[in-house]
């Protein structure tokens, strides 16, 4: 797979006010139906879990092709934008992307947050799952390498290796999860981070708090990012809003007085917020299930 070339844009816009963001959003529960086993009793419908975060259980599944074993955003990725660099993920679901970019870029830290607690309990499970199937591995590998060839390392130099284990082993000192609403606060935002992700993220932010929460997202990520860093973006489409409006009663309420519209965030980032410039990752990521093949816009502070 091969990334896409960069193009750089440049636009000059006026200045959009911050606003606090709403409260957040209740889920909605299910009605009683009458049993069907008779009796003539009434029993509670299993209630239909409703996602109105976007924090979907088995999102990865949903968006990567069965066949595929790495998520291709990664594949689009430059490794420059990683490499020995403080990283922030927000909406970071189950956390494999945050885990995969730790283990592909050598991230020097990447944190993790979501608005759902199970989640952020998964991501840190499968840290942990990785990490004993990565030491497992490495073990295996070892063993075999002294087998195969037991004149070039002695038994006390394998040992030695297996005790510090492979470039994964510290991905515990590297990788961490938290349980965070990212508009509810911007207390404490100073330049923290070299490089912020934001993939298939902006569309519940911006279904649950309207446009001045997608604000207060945009500037909140400003601040948060060092100069010269990078804010990787992944926006949802108008048509992706349309159906999903109806995911609860603010979702709804939200979505007939948005103003901001996916096509114009661009122009809010280079002037309104003050990103240098914007490259777009466009081409199509071999591996994405229909639907949600996005564009990835990579802003510039």
């Amino acid at each position: 797979m091969v990334s896409s070339p960069a193009t750089s844009t440049h636009q000059v816009y006026t200045h959009v006010p911050l606003l606090d963001p709403p409260l957040q959003a209740e889920q909605r529960t299910g009605r009683g139906r009458r049993s069907s086993s008779g009796g003539g009793g009434w029993q509670k419908r299993k209630k239909k879990e409703v996602f109105i975060y976007g924090n979907y259980k088995n999102y990865y599944g949903y968006r990567i092709d069965r066949n595929v074993g790495e998520d291709p955003r990664l594949e689009a990725f430059k490794k420059q934008w990683f490499e020995n660099k403080d990283c922030l993920d927000i909406g970071c679901n189950q956390g494999l992307v945050t885990i995969g970019l730790a283990m592909k870029f050598n991230c020097r830290s990447i944190l993790g947050v979501d608005i759902d607690s199970g989640l952020i309990e998964t991501a840190k499970w499968n840290l942990r799952r990785i990490m004993r199937q990565d030491k497992v591995a490495t073990k295996n590998v070892k063993a075999q390498e002294l087998s195969d060839s037991p004149s070039q390392s002695s038994p006390g130099e394998v040992a030695s290796e297996l005790s510090n284990g492979n470039r994964h082993q510290d991905l515990f000192k590297i990788v961490s999860f938290r349980r965070e609403n990212f508009v509810d606060s911007m207390d404490g935002c100073s330049e923290q981070y070299e490089t912020i992700l934001c993939l298939s993220v902006t569309k519940w932010i911006h279904l649950n708090w309207g446009d001045d929460g997608l604000v207060t997202l945009f500037v909140k990520i400003w601040r948060l990012l060092r100069p010269g860093g990078v804010f990787i973006m992944e926006p949802q489409p108008w048509s992706s809003y349309k159906n999903n409006r109806l995911v609860s009663e603010l979702a709804k309420e939200n979505f007939n007085t948005i103003c901001i519209y996916p096509e114009t965030f661009r122009e809010i980032l280079l002037d309104k917020i003050g990103f240098r410039s914007v490259e777009l990752i466009a081409d199509r990521l071999v591996g994405t299930v229909s639907g949600f093949n996005r564009p990835i816009e990579v802003y510039h502070k």
